[in-house]
């Protein structure tokens, strides 16, 4: 039995069906040979006892013409009455002749035959032949004497024997009949036994695939119900044939894999749960922080200006009032504290103005850059006069943003240009735009002393300064200034080193969706590139921060104009408030 239980469900199924199989074909050939005997018997009824029965009777008729035959020749003589006679002994060797073949499986049946052949002749030989011949040589009287008792008592028995061959062929064609009724009865069985068979093999195989496909699946599609339903530590066994018990393995296997890597997911989830709350503590604790900042920001506009504010007055009084009157040492003294004093007010208005991007917003609105290089031209106007410098600009778009960071930005730019010249050449300062995918890139380009490669990241890091502040004054934050403002637009800002002449700053800014989509309908009409041009408003410019197409606005030394606000709008006194103190 263990062997069996390890047959596969393909064997199982396999040797039933050759069970079956076998028995049908045995029983198929077994009704074969039963048909071919019950056919035999019907022939043989058909065919030979019946004809028999037939000829027999016909013998008889026969043998009874020749008897009446010879009777009448003896009263008349004439041998017209022998012609029956004749007729009946031609048509009885006729008809044993047609017996005989007829005969080969019923011996008893041809002995009977030959009895009666016998007995006919006996009676010919001893009472017809006489008769015949006495009745033709002495007339009819003599030919009737000889026609005794004991003649017909000779002719009775070749009716005995007529009548044993009759009894004869009907026991053979009983036998006959009594054969087919049985093996009539035999091939019924047979067929029944075969519908048996058949009926027996589908109820085991109904049975069997119930017992080993239908209950170990049903049994194997619950466990992984409940698996599925979440219950992934419940173990899944098989039952059945080895391919159901290995399919469970291998589901198992599988349920063992997930719930394995939902444990990690699990353990995960709870790491990251613990770092997420870490990290609200932390951002807790940065909000926190960003209050104590904005306290300290507070303290030192307000608290920490006031003392500067009159240590700068004091030694300003002092240089005033003591100066020459003192040592040449002292009056050196007094000038280092009033130029210390005043670069920290400087300092911490630059951090208070970096610390508050972002966080003192009015909010994105449309703003029109073309606007705000007219305020940046009017800012920066004091300083251009005094370096005898040139601002010009293409056609620039219109962003979203905040006014006044982007003009802190554009100011910032194009102060740091105008502050890092070259001796001896009139700054020239360029501002550009053009649409790249959808954004706006933004091109500040002047022909000032430029900036080495190995130093493009470093300008924009807080308080990193590339030149002494007696070459140069700043407080070195002006370009972070500049990344913080173009970061908090969602841009990015970068030095383009490849410039054969002087610095390019360019950076990025996200494009309206309208001029993104009249740049796309532009190009697909013109089956080309996008061109833009100033007449929609989006400026482009080349490699050299140039736009093509469209008229510059220059803002030079008392000739400067701008089609929105102009640079007569600039303060009076050519000053730009606290933004010149705010440039890096």
């Amino acid at each position: 039995m263990t062997g069996v239980r390890e047959w596969t469900l393909r064997q199982r199924v396999v040797s039933l069906l050759a069970v079956v199989a076998v028995l049908l074909v045995g029983l198929a050939g077994g009704a074969v040979v039963v048909a071919a005997k019950n056919r035999t018997h019907i022939d043989a009824i058909l065919n030979k006892t019946g004809p028999l029965r037939v000829q027999a009777q016909e013998v008889l008729n026969s043998l009874l013409d020749q008897e009446t035959s010879v009777r009448g020749f003896a009263v008349s003589g004439d041998q017209a009455d022998l012609a029956p006679y004749d007729a009946g002994r031609a048509r009885e060797r006729e008809l044993v002749a047609e017996m005989q073949p007829l005969l080969r499986d019923y011996p008893a049946i041809r002995e009977q035959l030959r009895v009666v052949e016998e007995r006919a002749e006996a009676w010919r030989q001893a009472v017809a032949v006489p008769v015949i011949t006495t009745t033709e040589q002495s007339g009819t009287a003599a030919g009737q004497a000889l026609v005794t008792d004991q003649a017909r008592a000779q002719f009775d028995q070749v009716r005995a024997a007529l009548d044993n061959l009759q009894s004869e062929i009907i026991e053979a064609r009983q036998q006959s009949a009594e054969d087919v009724r049985r093996t009539s009865d035999l091939l019924v069985v047979l067929l029944i036994a075969a519908l048996a068979v058949v009926v027996i093999a589908g109820s085991m195989l109904l049975i069997s695939l119930d017992k080993m496909v239908v209950r170990p699946l049903t049994g194997l599609a619950d466990q992984v119900r409940e698996v599925a339903e979440g219950d992934y530590r419940n173990g899944i066994t098989g039952a059945g044939p080895p391919e159901f018990v290995r399919l469970a393995g291998d589901v198992d296997a599988m349920r063992r894999k997930i719930a394995k890597e939902l444990d990690e997911v699990r353990e995960a989830r709870e790491r990251i749960e613990w770092v997420n709350s870490q990290l609200q503590k932390q951002a807790e604790e940065l909000t926190r922080s960003n209050r104590d900042l904005e306290q300290f920001a507070y303290v030192a506009s307000h608290d920490l200006q006031e003392p500067l504010r009159k240590v700068a007055s004091f030694c300003q009084l002092l240089q005033r009032r003591y100066a020459g009157q003192l040592d040449e040492r002292a009056d050196q003294y007094i000038a280092f504290a009033v130029d210390g004093a005043q670069r920290m007010q400087r300092l911490i208005n630059d951090l208070l103005a970096f610390s508050r991007i972002g966080r003192l917003t009015t909010g994105f609105t449309e703003v029109d850059m073309n606007k705000v290089m007219g305020d940046v031209a009017g800012q920066t106007e004091a300083a251009r006069q005094y370096a005898d410098a040139e601002l010009t600009w293409d056609e620039l778009p219109v962003v979203r943003g905040e006014e006044p960071l982007l003009t802190n930005l554009l100011a910032n730019l194009v102060s740091n240009s105008i502050k890092f010249r070259r001796p001896d050449v009139p700054p020239k300062v360029h501002v550009s735009a053009r649409l790249v995918g959808d954004e706006w890139e933004i091109s500040c380009q002047d022909n000032g002393i430029g900036i080495e490669p190995e130093f493009a990241d470093k300008i924009f890091v807080i308080f990193q300064r590339l030149h002494a502040k007696d070459a140069y004054p700043g407080t070195g934050i002006g370009l972070a200034i500049v990344k913080k403002i173009v970061e908090y637009h969602g841009g990015r800002v970068w030095v383009d080193t490849g410039t054969e002449e002087g610095t390019a700053i360019r950076f990025t800014l996200p494009a309206l969706p309208e001029d993104v989509e009249a740049a796309t309908a532009a190009a697909a009409d013109a089956d080309g590139p996008a061109t833009d041009d100033a007449g929609d408003g989006d400026g482009t410019s080349g490699d050299d921060g140039g736009a093509t197409g469209v008229p510059e606005q220059a803002a030079g030394s008392g000739d400067e104009t701008d089609a929105t606000d102009g640079p007569d709008r600039a303060p009076a006194g050519g000053r730009t408030g606290d933004m010149r103190e705010t440039v890096g």
